[in-house]
C-alpha cells in the first residue's frame, strides 16, 4: 500500500495535469497588408504592455501571374511589400522591441479564385516550402508563421502531415520561433485543422480563431458558448478571441458586447490574447479597438 505522502503526492500531481489551462502573459496581434490600403506598421498603435505580432497577409505558394496557378509550396509574395518592406519591419522591430513579424500562409483567395491547399505530395510541398519560405523569412525578418488555408484539395491526413512537418522542420532550422493556424467554424475546415492539432498540436503555439465567422449579431453568451467549444476543439491550446473591423462583420463586434466577453474570459485565466482583422480596415476608425483591446491585455 502506498504511503499517505505518496498518495498526496500522485493526488497533487493529478490536481495539476488537469487544472484548465490559464494565461499571464499579453498577445495582441494583427493582419496586415493584404489589401493595399497604405497602411504602415507606424500607423498601427502599438502598447508597451502586450508582445504586438503583426502578421503579413498573405504569403501564398500560387504563381503572380494574372490566372495564378498552385505551386505546390513555392510561395509569394501577396502582401503590400512595397509599404511592408524589409526595411519597414526591422525599423518597427528596432523602434518597438516588443514587436515580432509572422507571415500568413493560403487565405481565402487569390486573385479572382479561391486559394487551395493543393500539394503535390506531402514531402514535395514540404521541401519546397521549407526552401522558399526560409529564404522570405530571412529576407523579412520573419519571425513565426501563421497557417490560414481555408479550401483543399488534399485530404486532412495530408494537410495534417504537410503543415506539421513543415512547422517542425521550420522551427528545428531556427527560421521561426512560433506558428499559428487560422480556423473557422466550418465542417471542411475544422476536419483539416483539428488533423493537424491531433497529430501535431505540440508545434502549434496559438490558435487564431475566427469567431468573427459566426453569423452577425452573436451574444455575449453565444460567444463565450463559441469560445469553450473551440478551446475543447483544441485542447490544450493557447486560443485567441477576435473581431474584424471591415464593414458588416459577423460574430461578436466591440459594439456589441466583444470586450465584456474578453473581460470574463480574462478573469477565468481561458483568454490567450486577441488578434484582429484587419490593420487595413481599421486606418478608418484611428485603431480605436485595437488601443482598446490592448489595454484590456495590458491591465493587471
Amino acid at each position: 500500500m502506498a504511503s499517505s505522502s505518496s498518495t498526496f503526492l500522485v493526488s497533487f500531481l493529478l490536481l495539476f495535469f488537469f487544472l484548465p489551462y490559464s494565461y499571464t502573459s499579453s498577445i495582441f496581434r494583427e493582419y496586415i497588408g493584404a489589401e493595399f490600403s497604405g497602411v504602415r506598421f507606424s500607423d498601427v498603435p502599438i502598447s508597451s504592455g502586450v508582445e504586438f505580432h503583426f502578421i503579413l497577409a498573405f504569403g501564398i505558394d500560387y504563381t503572380t501571374s494574372a490566372s495564378p496557378t498552385p505551386t505546390n509550396g513555392r510561395f509569394n509574395i501577396f502582401w503590400d511589400n512595397q509599404n511592408l518592406s524589409p526595411n519597414a519591419i526591422a525599423a518597427i522591430k528596432r523602434a518597438r522591441p516588443n514587436v515580432k513579424v509572422a507571415l500568413s500562409l493560403g487565405g481565402d483567395s487569390v486573385g479572382d479564385g479561391s486559394a487551395y491547399f493543393a500539394p503535390d505530395s506531402v514531402d514535395s510541398w514540404v521541401n519546397n516550402a521549407v526552401d522558399s519560405l526560409t529564404s522570405l523569412i530571412q529576407q523579412y525578418h520573419i519571425d513565426g508563421i501563421d497557417v490560414d488555408y481555408e479550401h483543399f484539395r488534399a485530404a486532412p491526413d495530408a494537410f495534417a502531415e504537410s503543415i506539421g512537418q513543415l512547422v517542425t522542420r521550420l522551427k528545428g532550422n531556427g527560421a521561426i520561433s512560433f506558428a499559428s493556424i487560422a480556423p473557422f467554424d466550418d465542417d471542411e475546415v475544422q476536419s483539416h485543422y483539428k488533423a493537424l492539432w491531433r497529430k501535431h498540436g505540440a508545434v502549434i503555439d496559438y490558435v487564431n480563431f475566427q469567431f468573427y465567422a459566426y453569423a452577425s449579431g452573436t451574444t455575449v453568451a453565444e460567444f463565450l458558448e463559441y469560445f469553450d467549444e473551440q478551446r475543447n476543439n483544441y485542447r490544450g491550446g493557447r486560443v485567441l478571441a477576435s473581431f474584424n473591423t471591415e464593414e458588416n462583420p459577423g460574430g461578436l463586434t466591440p459594439q456589441n458586447g466583444f470586450f465584456t466577453a474578453c473581460n470574463q474570459l480574462k478573469k477565468q485565466g481561458k483568454l490567450g490574447g486577441i488578434f484582429v482583422w484587419t490593420a487595413d480596415a481599421s486606418m478608418g476608425n484611428g485603431f480605436r479597438y485595437e488601443q482598446q483591446a490592448q489595454k484590456l491585455l495590458a491591465s493587471a
